[in-house]
């Protein structure tokens, strides 16, 4: 138990698509200029999502979607011009670049989500 399991779906918690931060992932990873629309977008969906404990899992699981709609393999190319462990990494540094504040960090790096620290998620 513990924070995380606040947001887990099976108890009722609405995870948030995040579109604006996941058109901002694709284009940040083939290098592509991020639109600010887009930017704010991203920045504001993760703001919206109430409980700071659940943004980092939000951003996991908009990960894992984008890596399932593209048909992402292990080790392998996500978009032509950009490897899985890139828009890993981007996805997890989003609270950072974009001041949104999670409790929940990788080591000392204090916005990005836990997770950029793990294996694969």
């Amino acid at each position: 138990s513990g924070p995380w399991s606040w947001c887990d779906p099976a108890t009722g918690y609405k995870v948030s698509a995040l579109t604006g931060c996941r058109a901002m992932v694709k284009l940040q990873c083939v290098g592509s200029q991020v639109p600010e629309a887009v930017l704010r977008d991203c920045c504001q969906q993760l703001a919206d999502v109430n409980n700071e404990w659940c943004r980092c899992e939000d951003l996991s699981s908009m990960l894992r979607s984008v890596y399932q709609e593209l048909g992402a393999r292990e080790g392998k190319e996500v978009l032509p011009g950009c490897r899985k462990e890139v828009m890993k990494l981007t996805a997890a540094s989003v609270p950072e670049v974009r001041k949104v504040p999670i409790p929940n960090p990788s080591g000392d790096r204090a916005g990005v989500c836990y997770w950029a620290a793990y294996p694969d998620v």
